[in-house]
This record gives C-alpha cells, sequence and structure tokens, in this order.
C-alpha cells in the first residue's frame, strides 16, 4: 500500500480527489454554467469561494487532470480552465449525485441545465458530454497546436 493514501479503496481514493466542499462545485461551474475563467469562477458562484481557495483547487484539478489550463488568446492575462475528457465523464457522477441530493436533501432542487439534463434522459446526457468534448477540447487542440508551433519554431532557428 502506498503511504500518500489511507488505504488504495476506490471509494477512499475518490474522497481525496474530491472530499473538500470546493472541487465538485469548481467542476459543476465549468460544467454546467460554462465558466471557463478565474474571475468567473470567482464572482459568479453562489457559494462565494476565497480567491485562494479557489486557485489551490483549480491547481489540484489541473494536476489531476480534470482539467486543462490554457491562455485565453483574446486577453494576454487570462486563462481559461477546459473539461479533460476525464472531467467530462464525470458528468454521470454528478447527475446521480444530484438526482440522490434532490430525493433525500430537504430543500434541494435540480434547476437550470441539471434539470434539463435530468429531464432529458440518458440520450440528452451523451449529447451533453460530446458538446462538452467539443467545446472543450478547442482549447486543448489550440493548446496543443501552439506547442508543436513553438517545437517547430525552435527546430527551425537551431538550425
Amino acid at each position: 500500500m502506498r503511504k500518500d493514501h489511507r488505504s488504495e479503496c476506490v471509494m477512499n481514493r475518490m474522497v481525496e480527489m474530491f472530499g473538500d466542499q470546493w472541487s465538485l462545485l469548481v467542476i459543476r461551474d465549468i460544467m454546467f454554467m460554462n465558466r471557463r475563467h478565474f474571475r468567473e469562477l470567482l464572482t459568479d458562484s453562489q457559494e462565494r469561494i476565497a480567491s485562494n481557495i479557489l486557485a489551490d483547487r483549480l491547481q489540484k484539478l489541473v494536476k489531476l487532470g480534470i482539467i486543462v489550463k490554457s491562455h485565453d488568446p483574446s486577453h494576454k492575462q487570462k486563462a481559461i480552465y477546459s473539461l479533460t475528457e476525464k472531467g467530462i465523464d464525470l458528468l454521470p457522477l454528478l447527475m446521480e449525485m444530484s438526482a440522490w441530493g434532490q430525493k433525500y436533501v430537504p430543500g434541494s432542487g435540480l434547476r437550470g441545465l441539471a434539470q434539463v439534463l435530468e429531464q432529458g434522459g440518458p440520450r440528452l446526457r451523451a449529447d451533453f458530454m460530446a458538446e462538452l468534448r467539443e467545446s472543450h477540447r478547442l482549447k486543448s487542440i489550440a493548446k496543443k497546436k501552439a506547442r508543436r508551433s513553438l517545437w517547430n519554431q525552435a527546430k527551425t532557428s537551431s538550425r
């Protein structure tokens, strides 16, 4: 057993990944509200996460491979956070958690896109996941192309 985990149990490992009160909410905001910039995640969320905690959670999610951070071509100092395939694959889990919460947590309920996805069933969820792949992959592809371009420039200039 590795020393940096309490156990190798899959549930334990997932709790270690997402067990704080903020990580799943950050993923929720990126996935369902399309909040892709730090400032949007900081100011538009009802829960009012502190900026240092948001920065820490974004860094953690990047390290875990749930999201990627890329530069926003429209603004030199902005970054765009995009879901990876690993992040997009969390949609069914988030929907099941939401359905459980709607059933057992008093005063809670699905709203907006989550409600539409719940009512639309598996087909609509699959369509939404495909849409997420398309919209979030564009940023990843642009990042890869930029790296390739830089590598080609470095290769050309070294000749």
